[in-house]
């Protein structure tokens, strides 16, 4: 290992550009993933801020903001099951926003119910707000959409199907991949979605135990007409459609992989440029009777060292980079399990390299020192 560490200090310079492979495959990847995960996070908002145990909605549903309308009396069938001790009604739909200067922009309405322990809350709804909500027309919107929405703040006033509506408080961290969150009660939402009295989108229910709450969706899943999801699973549901169904999830996947592969290229190309150029030095160490599998172990021993000092190079770069984008409201999260899978990834990467490299020894004989 120190004969390792001593011929990487020695010809740093030749090291290097794997070094730098390594490191800018490990900021790649994390960060990708990163903003892969984060954006998508955006996509389950309404249930992972929600405080209900489970979601009813209609057949196949492929994610929260795509639901569409299921009659209200599955209210009562949700509230039948002995598991249950409540439930609530949750609207949304995508409709159109009429900036007050003109243009539009798609939006999605929420209808929320507006008691004080509401299985559908969402973080920031004050009781203020609760209260200024139950008036006709009364939205609230997150603060970072209100370019978006061409409007400045409380109090502004637009449309939304021809319906006038006016902005009465303001929540953060509610924002939406594919339109702003307009939040309001049950009663303007029907009005704005033009939903009939016995429609909703979504059955919201609270369990005794919320363990219980699969056995529940797996008992109601057997009704032809509707779907019913733990609110864990639904998360995962709707997150997992986007990235796998869309073309910006995809995308983002194949830049990851991408990083990785030109990291492992060059990482190879170079580790084994490194060992073919010490091919008289490695030819001496036979000559002095070291067995190939000992050189062979330097040369692994090298490729751990490029990995590691690829790591320890590119995580500084990586938690400043995410703490940049968090400061821009870019959504980026990077939780422990993504850096500790990118650092093992990161680490098979360079050792299948440094495997790679190992062809090169094949060649060496102490003969070569003759000529």
């Amino acid at each position: 290992m120190s004969y390792a560490l001593t011929t990487l200090w020695h010809d740093r310079q030749r090291y290097l550009p794997g070094v730098l492979a390594v490191a800018f495959s490990a900021l790649l990847m994390v960060m990708q993933f990163g903003l892969l995960i984060g954006l998508f996070a955006i996509t389950s908002i309404p249930i992972d801020q929600s405080h209900a145990d489970l979601w009813v909605g209609s057949p196949e549903v492929l994610s929260v903001d795509l639901g569409r309308p299921i009659p209200e009396h599955y209210l009562c069938e949700v509230a039948a099951q002995p598991e249950v001790v409540r439930c609530e009604r949750f609207l949304q739909g995508f409709m159109h926003w009429t900036k007050p200067n003109g243009g539009s922009e798609l939006c999605i309405v929420v209808g929320l119910s507006l008691g004080d322990h509401a299985l559908g809350d969402i973080h920031g709804l004050t009781r203020d707000m609760r209260l200024r909500l139950a008036e006709p027309g009364a939205i609230v919107v997150d603060e970072g959409e209100l370019p978006r929405l061409g409007i400045r703040g409380i109090g502004s006033v637009a449309e939304i199907t021809n319906q006038r509506v006016q902005v009465v408080g303001l929540v953060h961290g509610v924002r939406s991949l594919s339109g702003p969150y307009v939040f309001c009660s049950i009663p303007t939402a029907r009005g704005l979605l033009r939903m009939t009295t016995d429609e909703i989108t979504y059955v919201l229910a609270q369990c005794r135990r919320p363990e219980d709450a699969a056995t529940v969706a797996e008992r109601l899943r057997s009704y032809p007409t509707m779907s019913a999801f733990p609110s864990e699973a639904f998360s995962l549901h709707s997150r997992l459609h986007w990235l796998t169904k869309t073309k910006a999830g995809i995308a983002l996947g194949l830049a990851a992989a991408l990083g990785l592969l030109v990291g492992a290229v060059v990482t190879s190309q170079t580790l084994y440029a490194a060992t073919a150029a010490s091919f008289r030095e490695y030819a001496v160490l036979r000559a002095l009777g070291i067995p190939r599998w000992r050189m062979g172990l330097t040369v692994m021993a090298q490729s751990f060292w490029v990995g590691t000092a690829g790591l320890a190079l590119a995580l500084p770069i990586v938690f400043g980079l995410s703490r940049a984008a968090r400061a821009a409201a870019v959504p980026v999260t990077i939780p422990g399990e993504l850096v500790i899978g990118a650092a093992a990834v990161t680490m098979v990467m360079a050792l299948v390299s440094g495997l790679a490299a190992l062809r090169s020894l094949r060649l060496i004989e102490p003969a070569v020192l003759l000529r």
